[in-house]
């Protein structure tokens, strides 16, 4: 049984064809990338599996059971977690401010306990600053967590945004185009971020246009185009692939075969 099932996944708008019968697995532990030239269907892809839309037919399954078509924050206590392309973040808190308050999935307080400052609550508090602060520590942002958000360079702010979503304690972290917009050495601090999540015990699942830090990072890649997958392998295996040549054919800087 697979840890992550991606089985024969489908969505429609209208007419349109997004994601089309697209299926694959992950195994626990493992990065792997989901990449293709712009408006192939990656980032529809990963609402699905997060379940941020629902699928026309198809499912996802964790651990054997299914997950698609639950709520997001039931799919996210289930162990999905996933960050977004925009910098999802509060600008007017500080880097630890941002993730304490996203421990919500692990408080045990009840709303009525957190407004009358309950022992649970308290707890809930203190825990909740103490792990936070370890994350930040982790990623290398543990000098900036006084800082508020809106005064944070692109680099840290997207470090941050992984931050919040570690907060939530995930199983699998899908991280959609966690490299965009970074120069070179933000790219490489980056790659090691994410490496480094996975010695968490964190399965890593990408979607990425940085070809040489998805050659760099991946175990294995998914290719899709057009809304289908039209390959998977090792990078090795992605980079000699004449289908994902073709495809990326006229896509500035992202040649396949040139990495």
């Amino acid at each position: 049984m697979s840890f992550l099932a991606i089985e024969n996944l489908t969505k429609r708008f209208g007419g349109l064809t997004a994601v089309n019968d697209i299926s694959f697995s992950v195994s626990q532990g493992e990065i792997l990338s989901v990449i293709g030239p712009n408006g192939a269907g990656k980032s529809t892809l990963f609402k699905l599996i997060g379940s941020f839309l629902k699928p026309s037919s198809g499912r996802v399954l964790l651990d054997g059971a299914v997950v698609s078509g639950r709520q997001p924050h039931q799919v996210a206590q289930a162990g999905i977690v996933r960050t977004f392309q925009e910098t999802t973040v509060f600008k007017e808190m500080t880097a630890l401010q941002n993730v304490v308050v996203s421990h919500q999935l692990g408080l045990k307080a009840t709303p009525f306990g957190a407004y009358f400052s309950t022992a649970t609550a308290r707890a809930d508090a203190r825990a909740a600053a103490e792990s936070a602060a370890e994350i930040l520590d982790y990623l290398g942002l543990s000098h900036v967590k006084g800082e508020l958000a809106r005064n944070l360079p692109h680099g840290h702010l997207r470090a941050l945004g992984i931050a919040i979503a570690l907060a939530a304690k995930p199983r699998v972290l899908l991280l959609d185009e966690p490299f965009a917009g970074m120069n070179p050495e933000e790219t490489d601090r980056a790659v090691e971020m994410v490496e480094g999540i996975r010695k968490r015990g964190i399965t890593v699942l990408l979607v990425e246009h940085d070809m040489r830090a998805v050659m760099r990072i991946s175990d294995r890649i998914v290719v899709v185009s057009f809304g289908s997958k039209i390959a998977e392998g090792l990078p090795a295996e992605i980079r000699a692939n004449p289908a994902v040549i073709e495809a990326y054919l006229g896509q500035d800087d992202e040649t396949i075969g040139s990495y």
